[in-house]
């Protein structure tokens, strides 16, 4: 018998360590050629690590939440045969609490004589309950008491009782690295925040007429990659990273769209790449193969990076505008509202049009807010009048 030692490998990407998600073996088991035997997260993916020999498990190190570097040592096997071996690793009731004392309300024994005994008033005042709203058992209708006890115990289940207790929930897994992105971000990226509003009456007037024209069922959001395809030339350092340690900004001559999308587990930014190369209809189907990959856990590691610019939308939950972050290194971020009809003044005119506020964030070490707001005029131009996303 001999001692096999499997390792984290390098998964590449420059990365150095990656987090235990879950683990799927325990000391004691015996395990065989290629099974799974625990699941690691870096920032883009959760990868699979599967066993290249069969054997018993002796030992595992880490535990689930814990960072280990890329070359340490995550299971050992006991294996048939001599020598130790390293492996190379395929990459991828809360109590019930006492009621509430009742407060004391207002009682004035001069009023409508209750029937009592005094004994039972002054209980009565003790208890914070007014007579008038209990109902006499006794003789003519005189309180009891009872009649007054049970009137407490009763008004005592009907009152909501405090809820008391809390409990500490682990941010590990993918929503520990939405965490540190997200803090990364509001640390290191000065923002500016932009909302315009947008009349996408015409807009969805288009979007409905080629819905009825049948194929996949089209969301605004293929037109809003359009129009920010065909805006971006105009504007090359919001289509960007921004290395702020070097002081470089790589812009990008491709368009490669990163959409947050939300699935079972958390946020996660798939990309549409080559967005420019891509009408209506092709940018719908891939942006809803990626979505559909996401959520069930099905998307590659490699259609979770890249991206040059990303879009945010909480589509029917929009709200009347948000404060989108960038996803760093990126230096935009655009977030669609959501549309509500409402009468605008055209001329001498009151229509009734379908409005939406669009947000958007913006690096403000790279992009000033005048080119800010150019960038979104030019999108709400081609929003508002959509012939202009189909013209050379």
């Amino acid at each position: 018998m001999s001692l096999y030692q499997f390792r984290l490998p390098d998964i590449g990407e420059g990365i150095a360590e990656a987090e235990i998600a879950v683990w799927y073996v325990k000391p004691g088991d015996h395990v065989a050629e290629d099974q799974c035997l625990v699941d690691v997260m870096t920032d883009k993916a959760t990868v699979d690590m599967t066993s290249p020999v069969a054997g018993k498990v002796l030992a595992i190190h880490g535990a689930v939440g814990e960072m280990m570097a890329v070359g340490a040592v995550l299971v050992e096997i006991e294996v048939a045969g001599e020598g130790e071996g390293e492996a190379a690793v395929q990459p991828e009731p809360e109590p019930e609490p006492a009621p509430e004392p009742l407060t004391r309300a207002t009682f004035e024994p001069e009023t409508a004589a209750p029937l009592a005994a005094p004994a039972t008033r002054h209980r009565a005042r003790e208890l914070g309950i007014a007579l008038e709203s209990v109902a006499g058992s006794g003789p003519g209708g005189r309180i009891t008491p009872e009649d007054l006890e049970a009137h407490a115990r009763k008004a005592a289940r009907a009152r909501p009782a405090p809820r008391d207790g809390a409990t500490d929930i682990p941010i590990t897994g993918l929503r520990r690295k939405i965490a540190e992105r997200m803090e990364q971000a509001h640390q290191r990226i000065p923002q500016i925040t932009y909302v315009e509003e947008c009349d996408l009456t015409e807009l969805e007037a288009l979007r409905d007429e080629m819905n009825r024209e049948g194929g996949d069922r089209l969301t605004l959001l293929p037109f809003f990659i359009r129009a920010m395809v065909r805006a971006l030339p105009d504007f090359p350092q919001v289509n960007a990273h921004y290395d702020d340690e070097q002081g470089v900004l790589r812009q990008y001559a491709g368009v490669h769209v990163g959409v947050a999308v939300q699935t079972p587990h958390g946020l996660m930014v798939p990309v549409i790449r080559h967005a420019e190369t891509l009408d209506i209809r092709a940018c719908a189907r891939e942006l809803a193969r990626l979505s559909g990959a996401a959520r069930d856990g099905s998307i590659g590691r490699e259609e979770l990076s890249g991206s040059t610019i990303t879009i945010t939308s909480l589509g029917p939950l929009g709200g009347i505008a948000t404060t989108p972050i960038i996803n760093h290194p990126e230096v935009a971020i655009i977030g669609p509202n959501r549309i509500v009809e409402r009468p605008v003044v055209q001329g001498p005119f009151v229509a009734l049009r379908k409005v939406m506020n669009l947000s958007s964030s913006f690096d403000h070490r790279i992009v000033d807010g005048h080119d800010a707001a150019r960038f979104i005029q030019s999108i709400r131009r081609m929003l508002e009048h959509p012939a202009l996303l189909f013209m050379d």
